[in-house]
């Protein structure tokens, strides 16, 4: 019989925060680990993804966390991948603010001065990825001397990715009394290394995944021909609503999601080429049910999780069986049924079969027939714009407005966007070339020679203002109030006159030269002087 969580001594915030999102009996994993965990006891954990693990070490680092100060945090949570360090955050936010505790995610692809200031406020839970956090500490913006609970959350993960030497670098700056836990698939390994040296006497709980908790998962091997296989993908895909599809490189991710943009469906790829915005993008369109098919790598097989897939198709076969799991992980998730599909092309039957063998599965493929795959599922019309700038469906792309029209709506006498310059009466530069049958003297709209408000889209001249051609724009106004002439230009013609008394300038109206400082490679050097500063200790 599963125990409550106010059973298992947690406290009534945390609790009454967990009965509001639904949660008042424990998984296995969390009746196991949680009570442990508030007595302070270092923990190793093994159990699948998609179990519960998140709040089972969740809930004694909120229960458990201190106050922290500017850039030392009390609790510390590594995870491997942006999208689990944001689940994350997400999962123990509601938890944190019942106890008045702060927490922030760091990694990479973000604005890192936006991490140090808020390091600077001072946060109390810190969730980062190793390479975001070594970049911290190398900036001495972040350090783990006062860190009393440190979390590794999906440790095979950290290895597999070659994370486990920042991973212990880490952990080697926090003190040797402080409270740890760990948690992963496996616990053999490179997993077994850290167990050994950061973690004193731990109690390991090793829980199953419930039969309950686990969907009815179909598992299929189709043998499809090379030149097949984009449109086999497709007719499968049409009969389910959403889908995770994995590529083995990113640039098959782009080109499936692509292909599968062109054939009518909604799809999204994410990778680690994506920029974190166009990640979060991508998995927010997928979750909301806008994009209907997520192309991905294996950087989503535990970072993402999502519930209600209906299918897995592996498009690529995945490099072992642990990747095969996680991948298949992702569908069958509360309870709820789930299909795998995995396409085998010719040249990857060999690699299909070892890995067969690995999972311990019957060997061998079979026919795809479309006649028995599901009927196609309605689909709401969607226009929605790709990452990528594409349109998801043309079809319903907006036309383009007549010329007609175009000049209709310009009825401010301003000149259609891209069109030609009528030569007759326009100049092409400053100098006066081409100005074709203007009068002797009126210069071009713009120019320095033109008469000052002429400009096209420029401020009318106000009665009594001096107009200054070489000053910079303030507020995207040119025009100055009377006397500042007097004062003002002079003083900055003195200052930029050289020792023979000659203006640097080289003309009365002509725009100054760039010095090293403002040009090349040196333009932001006095804008950024202070960017990624390192804190004076």
């Amino acid at each position: 019989m599963t125990r409550t969580f106010a059973e298992l001594g947690v406290s009534k915030p945390v609790v009454a925060a967990l009965a509001e999102r639904g949660f008042t009996e424990a998984f296995p994993i969390q009746e196991a680990v949680i009570e442990a965990g508030l007595a302070g006891r270092d923990l190793c954990g093994k159990a699948p993804t998609g179990s519960g693990k998140t709040l089972a070490f969740g809930v004694p680092a909120v229960d458990l966390a201190e106050q922290g100060s500017p850039w030392r945090p009390k609790v510390l949570i590594l995870a491997p991948t942006r999208e689990l360090a944001t689940q994350i955050k997400e999962e123990l936010e509601p938890l944190a603010k019942a106890r008045s505790r702060s927490i922030l995610t760091v990694f990479g692809g973000t604005n890192i001065e936006r991490d140090i200031k808020r390091l600077e406020r001072g946060v109390d839970i810190l969730v980062a990825c190793p390479g975001r956090l070594e970049d911290l500490i190398g900036r001495r913006c972040c350090e783990l001397r006062d860190v009393r609970i440190a979390i590794v959350d999906e440790a095979d993960r950290m290895a597999d990715m070659g994370f486990l030497p920042s991973v212990k670098r880490i952990l080697d700056q926090t003190p040797s009394d402080r409270h740890m836990l760990l948690f992963s698939a496996t616990l053999d390994g490179d997993v077994d290394t850290l167990v050994q040296r950061y973690q004193h006497d731990p109690e390991t709980y090793e829980v199953e995944e419930q039969a309950d908790h686990v969907g009815d998962v179909e598992h299929s091997w189709y043998l499809i021909p090379s030149e097949a296989r984009i449109d086999s993908a497709v007719a499968v895909l049409r009969g389910y609503h959403s889908a995770i599809v994995f590529c083995r490189t990113r640039r098959g991710c782009d080109r499936v999601a692509r292909t599968l943009a062109k054939k009518g469906l909604a799809a999204v790829a994410i990778h680690g080429d994506r920029s974190q915005a166009q990640r979060e993008r991508a998995l927010s369109d997928f979750t909301s049910g806008k994009a209907h098919v997520l192309v991905a790598t294996d950087v989503a097989a535990r970072g993402i999780h999502v519930d209600k897939v209906e299918l897995v198709m592996h498009y690529d076969p995945a490099n072992s069986d642990k990747d095969y799991i996680h991948r298949s992980g992702r569908t069958g998730r509360a309870g709820s049924t789930g299909r795998v599909v995995s396409m085998v092309v010719d040249n990857k039957q060999k690699i299909a079969r070892q890995l067969q063998k690995d999972l311990g599965v019957e060997q061998g493929f079979e026919s795809l027939d479309l006649a028995s795959l599901p009927p196609a599922v309605e689909r709401r019309p969607h226009v929605d714009v790709q990452e990528s700038g594409r349109r998801a469906n043309q079809s319903q792309a907006k036309k383009p407005r007549s010329d007609k029209n175009r000049s209709e709506d310009r009825s401010d006498g301003q000149r259609p966007r891209n069109a030609k310059k009528d030569r007759g009466d326009r100049s092409r530069d400053s100098r006066g070339r081409g100005q074709g049958n203007r009068p002797k003297g009126q210069g071009s709209p713009g120019s320095r020679t033109s008469k000052p408000g002429s400009g096209r889209g420029g401020p009318e001249r106000r009665d009594g203002d001096t107009y200054h051609p070489r000053r910079k724009k303030r507020g995207g106004n040119d025009w100055y109030p009377p006397g500042w002439e007097d004062e003002q230009t002079k003083a900055s013609d003195s200052a930029d006159r050289d020792d023979g008394g000659r203006s640097s300038r080289g003309g009365s109206h002509s725009t100054p030269r760039k010095n090293r400082a403002a040009k090349g490679r040196h333009a932001d050097r006095n804008r950024n002087r202070n960017k990624g500063k390192r804190r004076d200790r």
